[in-house]
């Protein structure tokens, strides 16, 4: 082990920028959706172990987890994913995506891409004392059923076990090298809600003869809108928005049948369980005021990231310590936005932090997107110097 105190800077992961920008750019070309990363999980894997690394793949599927132990102490855990989505991508660059109707729109090429290069480092300076866990995720993207829940159930603190674990994510509208931080719940937890009526279809000149499913529809997506202006506290944030909905095939029938889905965010238990019991009334109620009857799939997704105090503390100086109070912001805006991370920091104290990926760019899943390259060097110092820090 060096002994040496000196903790990653930024102009110590200059030499590799040319490398990781290539990296980063391959996997931008060749992208994987959800629990079909197998090309980016083998990418990961063999870099780990050409480095020392003890690698372990098909965590919860498809994810890896690279081990690395330079003499006694804690451990700790750092989380980047690895999945894109299915976007057919417009950007025109020359490493766009070849796989047709997939794309990496949310920058988890360069979220894997700068745990890579932190990785590469921490093996080649090894100035720590105790152990490095770097877990490689699958489907962050999903909504439910995701990589992070998968990696937990399939015992990754158990077999990887730390005693802080972190992760980011890019943010699109800070400037490239800005680190974003807040303490407690950080970004929403997201449900999913599909809602089938069923009502009596019929020829559109005869109204009277029939139970209208649109009319019902309509009427629901009406009543949803005042959940949050009149049964939630003004002071609890909470958004609950209808994404889908899907009724008939010509303007002269009266459809058997309507489809919806809603997208249900809140930060607090008490609301999430209370958005819950109110959508759930709601909309039956709205359905047999008309006769119609509706089948309701309520679908909990990801929880509310809460970031324990300690850890974000301690990841906001090591910030500050890497790029300056300027580029620092240490209590940044709620999200409503919503990260299968948060399934980690149930079971482990820790933080997920943002930083900014420029401010002229097009925002995440925007069929435009790019990751920002000129974060590359600042986000692998960034884990870098943490992982120092941390087991110093």
């Amino acid at each position: 082990m060096n002994t040496e105190l000196h903790y990653c800077e930024v102009d110590d992961l200059h030499s590799q920028t040319a490398e990781l920008t290539r990296v980063r750019q391959h996997i931008h070309k060749y992208p994987e959706i959800a629990y079909e990363e197998f090309q980016t999980a083998q990418l990961v894997a063999d870099k780990l172990r050409a480095w020392g690394y003890e690698v372990t793949e098909g965590v919860g599927g498809t994810g890896v987890v690279g081990s690395l132990t330079a003499g006694q102490g804690r451990s700790i855990g750092i989380r980047a994913d690895m999945d894109a989505l299915p976007i057919v991508e417009q950007t025109g660059l020359p490493y766009a995506s070849v796989h047709h109707g997939k794309m990496h729109a949310c920058g988890h090429d360069g979220h894997t891409t700068m745990l890579l290069g932190a990785a590469e480092y921490l093996a080649r300076t090894r100035n720590f004392s105790g152990t490095v866990h770097l877990y490689f995720q699958p489907a962050e993207e999903t909504g439910y059923d995701s990589g992070a829940y998968r990696m937990v159930k399939d015992g990754l603190f158990e077999r990887f076990p730390c005693d802080a674990v972190f992760g980011l994510h890019n943010h699109p509208g800070e400037a490239p090298g800005t680190f974003l931080f807040r303490s407690g719940p950080f970004m929403s937890a997201c449900d999913k809600v599909a809602i089938t009526i069923s009502g009596v279809g019929g020829h559109a000149a005869r109204p009277h003869l029939t139970i209208d499913p649109v009319v019902v529809a309509s009427s629901i997506v009406m009543s949803i809108q005042t959940l949050v202006a009149r049964n939630v506290n003004p002071f609890e944030p909470a958004v609950v928005t209808v994404g889908v909905l899907q009724a008939g095939i010509a303007n002269n029938v009266i459809s058997n049948s309507a489809y919806m889905e809603l997208s249900v965010r809140s930060f607090s238990k008490q609301v999430r369980t209370q958005l819950k019991e109110r959508i759930e009334a709601l909309v039956q109620s709205q359905a047999a005021s008309y006769g119609a009857t509706v089948v309701i799939d309520y679908m909990l997704g990801y929880p509310v990231v809460d970031n324990s105090v300690a850890e974000t503390d301690f990841a906001l100086q090591v910030a500050r310590e890497l790029v300056g109070d300027d580029h620092v912001i240490a209590h940044f805006d709620q999200q409503m936005g919503s990260e299968d991370f948060a399934y980690m920091l149930e079971q482990r104290p820790g933080c997920f932090l943002r930083l900014g990926n420029g401010v002229d760019g097009f925002m995440a899943h925007n069929p435009a997107y790019d990751f920002n390259d000129k974060n590359l060097p600042i986000g692998a110092a960034y884990w870098a110097r943490l992982v120092e820090r941390y087991l110093s």
